[in-house]
């Protein structure tokens, strides 16, 4: 899954220095493009080029495997190479959609308070929070405008055109999850039916997209788009549910925050709705007393709550949740129309990787 990483951080560097080109020569703009590259990993805070954590490019690998999958558009019929030119006509596609991922991270991050992200200051704990809201905005609009790239690789206007419309379709229901995310951490009658409904659009939409784009690259099939869309949909529900369980019982060093963060937000995830739902009237009461208390929680209340999901058996209810959506994942890809190229074998091979990596979590 890896492969396509060099390719996808030469398209976003291509792209945020095209934008800049021709205006930091004064040196006025230099440090709100230089946000940018700190946040996407590639300067430090002084603005110097260092080797970081950029993340894991999950979204544009997606779409790129997905385009593979469905044939490359009839550009990828021969044996496999090195050069993977086959991949130019989407990586425009791909770079705009880890561009509109990174931009989400951005504004959740000030969202959620959050002063780390990947082992370094987030951009607002750095520079502060109007700036780090305006470089949020500026990285939404180079990806809308990195998208249209697409065009000058000879891909038509009407799919070009789809491309966009998706696009900004999964933009609009991610924000209205984000909306359902926030609303929830003041209320306790959140029901599991309603927080797959957010998690569903918060990061299944985003997901979905990512295997839609690839699909509308790739063929013109409608068969093979929508089982790719369902594919990556699954993909999102299932990774939000792995960083549910992650967020509470992965270690700081593993995760980058801080260990049980979503116990401290009193963030209402899967694990604190299905302890609610399955904990004794008495463990209840707690529960509801020290998520809608306004002190900080202390490391006691947190202990005793991880104590109350050992007691329900909440992490393994998680993980068999997450352990169906990743079923869910495995039967939309297996229905995906099979493109008889070494190419697309090899992309469906590494979309099968990426739900066992995912399913992995419910074993450890």
């Amino acid at each position: 899954m890896l492969r396509h990483s060099g390719a996808i951080t030469t398209a976003l560097r291509d792209a945020v220095h095209k934008a800049a080109d021709g205006q930091t020569t004064t040196n006025s703009l230099q440090e709100f493009y230089g946000q940018m590259h700190y946040h996407l990993g590639w300067v430090d805070t002084q603005l110097k080029p260092i080797q970081s954590n950029p993340g894991k490019l999950l979204r544009p690998t997606l779409l790129l495997l997905a385009y593979e999958t469905a044939g490359a558009g009839g550009l990828a019929d021969g044996a496999i190479g090195e050069d993977n030119r086959h991949l130019r006509r989407a990586l425009p596609a791909a770079a705009a959609l880890e561009l509109t991922h990174n931009f989400t991270l951005i504004h959740d991050d000030i969202e959620d308070g959050d002063a780390e992200r990947r082992h370094r200051a987030t951009l607002w704990k750095q520079w502060g929070i109007p700036q780090a809201l305006n470089t949020g905005d500026g990285m939404f609009a180079l990806s809308r405008l990195t998208l249209w790239g697409v065009l000058d690789e000879g891909v038509a206007g009407t799919t070009a055109a789809r491309l966009g419309a998706t696009l900004d379709h999964a933009c609009l229901v991610l924000s209205e999850g984000q909306y359902l995310d926030i609303s929830f951490e003041q209320r306790l009658d959140i029901s599991v039916a309603m927080y797959i409904d957010m998690i569903w659009r918060k990061t299944g939409a985003l997901m979905a997209c990512a295997a839609e784009m690839g699909g509308l690259l790739g063929t013109s099939d409608k068969e093979t788009i929508e089982s790719l869309r369902r594919f990556g949909e699954a993909m999102g529900v299932a990774f939000q549910v792995r960083d549910d369980i992650l967020s509470i019982w992965a270690t700081a060093a593993e995760l980058g925050k801080t260990s049980a963060g979503d116990v401290y937000r009193r963030k209402k995830s899967l694990p604190i709705l299905h302890a609610l739902e399955h904990a004794s009237e008495h463990d209840q009461a707690f529960l509801r007393e020290v998520y809608t208390q306004e002190a900080q929680l202390t490391s006691e209340q947190v202990a005793h709550i991880l104590a109350i999901f050992t007691q329900t058996k909440t992490r393994a209810y998680c993980c068999e949740f997450l352990a169906q959506q990743c079923k869910v994942a495995h039967e939309a890809l297996a229905s995906v129309p099979y493109y008889d190229t070494a190419i697309a074998s090899r992309a469906r091979s590494d979309m099968q990787t990426l739900v066992h990596f995912v399913e992995e979590t419910t074993r450890s």
